[in-house]
């Protein structure tokens, strides 16, 4: 891990600490990470809060430089960051905003089925969903793509696999972010390493931190949104973990190589050359743009068939269709993504570049993009936490809007890395201590389990209470893990 950062955290309230911006020279905003005081110890652990005050000197940055509890090292980029341009005023677009995963998102699924009618079947399950889910690094889907269907599904979305080869429902574009697709796209933009790289791994979980979890709910916070999702005390849930796989990876890789020399031709300057970028309105950032909301499409197409073989999975072991088990899709967000979205800035409405890299869209009740279900409560905030653990359903606050662009943290947020974890786990069986928790665990690599321990990170109910106590994001429920399969 990179060395504990000595640079100054101004305590502004009970949830938040600033970097200011006589920090360093070349800052244009300040910097601003939601903690509270436990947490920014271990965020002083590393150099992330650097990242905070290099992102603040990003041209066209608007407001500050953000960082959620769940904030960790990352490439250019703190893990957990939040970063705003506006592109009428020289704004900029970063790779490193975004990160590799294009689009890694979580999407929760419900059911009708009780705790207690899943656990005598519980293994089964688990084993089902181990096999008839890929995952694992390198590992191919079960349904196969021409390079010319690839560019359909990156230019329509998950509409294109849900009505063109019948792998989900309806229902489920109203409740995906962005309906499945964002408007934009340019698959010609995409490299053929990325379609030969990414392309057969539609439908896959992959490796890391990736996951396939089947949840009860234990604890409801606020009854009446947990109503309208359709989640009550003791029901079952599933939560998909994933993103673009190795084609969004590529495309990052490219992009960066790519623009490598851009800055300079801009007259741009950087104090970390990870930040590498180009102005939102140039033809450089409309490149990385158009592939970018790509990989975006290719990834909720990826969730979109998970979700359909977890039903086929589900109607398998419990022997009844998957519309009668009422296995609903609630929500799906992405955490990795530059979205174009309007704010009020300095008295007027200006589309900005929102850099969300491991944070959640979070819109408040009324806005005009959300599902009708959900405008009266809010936006579900989908917060994976740890396998052994739990993770939690949140709803949008009106603070999202005045605070942080409309975000809310993504995850618990490591605290160890992934060697640090393996290292940490010499001697031990991670799959027998979760066993002991109650955790049926199934991973594809030899160190899955290892390198993604409860212990590697933070309690995620810390994380979610701070944006809770800010006024961003209000808890709803409490998911527990009792079944999971990892790469």
């Amino acid at each position: 891990m990179p060395d504990a950062f000595t640079g100054p955290l101004n305590r502004l309230d009970a949830c938040r600490w600033c970097i200011p911006r006589s920090y360093k020279s070349g800052m244009r905003v300040d910097g601003l990470i939601y903690a509270d005081g436990a947490l920014i110890d271990a965020i002083r652990g590393d150099k992330s809060p650097e990242q905070v005050a290099n992102v603040a000197c990003l041209p066209g940055i608007v407001k500050y430089s953000l960082a959620m509890p769940d904030i960790h090292w990352g490439y250019g980029f703190c893990i957990g960051g939040v970063a705003a341009t506006d592109p009428d005023d020289g704004g900029v677009i970063s790779p490193g905003g975004v990160g590799y995963d294009i689009n890694c998102g979580v999407r929760l699924l419900r059911t009708d089925l009780k705790i207690d009618e899943v656990r005598p079947r519980l293994e089964r399950l688990v084993d089902r969903l181990f096999a008839n889910v890929p995952c694992g690094v390198g590992q191919g889907g079960r349904i196969k793509f021409s390079k010319a269907e690839l560019r359909t599904l990156m230019e329509q979305g998950s509409s294109y696999v849900v009505n063109k080869h019948g792998l989900g429902w309806e229902s489920d574009l109203e409740v995906t972010e962005a309906g499945g697709c964002i408007r934009g796209a340019r698959p010609d933009y995409v490299s053929d390493s990325a379609y030969q790289r990414g392309g057969p791994q539609c439908g896959t979980l992959g490796s890391g931190n990736h996951f396939l979890e089947v949840q009860v709910v234990d604890h409801v916070d606020d009854p009446h949104a947990a109503q309208v999702m359709g989640l009550e005390k003791g029901l079952v849930t599933i939560m998909i973990h994933s993103g673009s796989r190795g084609l969004g990876y590529q495309v990052c890789e490219d992009a960066l190589k790519e623009l490598q020399h851009v800055p300079k031709k801009y007259g741009i300057d950087l104090p970390d050359r990870q930040l590498v970028c180009a102005p939102v309105h140039s033809p450089e950032g409309e490149k990385y743009l158009g592939a970018m909301r790509a990989a975006a499409n290719y990834a909720w197409c990826n969730r979109q068939i998970m979700t359909h073989l977890a039903r086929q999975t589900f109607a398998e072991i419990f022997e009844k269709p998957a519309e009668r088990l009422g296995m609903h899709l609630i929500y799906d967000v992405a955490h990795n993504i530059a979205k174009m979205e309007p704010y009020e800035v300095n008295g007027r409405t200006t589309e900005l570049c929102v850099h969300r890299k491991g944070a959640t869209r979070a819109f408040p009740p009324g806005h005009p993009e959300l599902p009708p279900r959900y405008r009266g409560i809010g936006q579900p905030v989908l917060v994976p936490g740890d396998m052994g653990r739990a993770s939690y359903v949140l709803v949008g606050r009106p603070g999202s809007m005045e605070h942080t662009f409309g975000s809310s943290c993504h995850g618990a947020g490591r605290m160890m890395s992934r060697g640090a974890a393996i290292r940490a786990s010499k001697g031990r069986s991670i799959q027998r201590e979760l066993l002991d928790r109650g955790v049926i665990a199934r991973a594809r690599g030899r160190t899955g389990l290892e390198e993604e321990q409860p212990d590697a990170y933070k309690d995620v109910q810390a994380v979610v209470g701070v944006l809770h106590e800010a006024g961003i994001s209000q808890k709803v429920a409490r998911l527990r893990p009792i079944g999971v399969i990892k790469g």
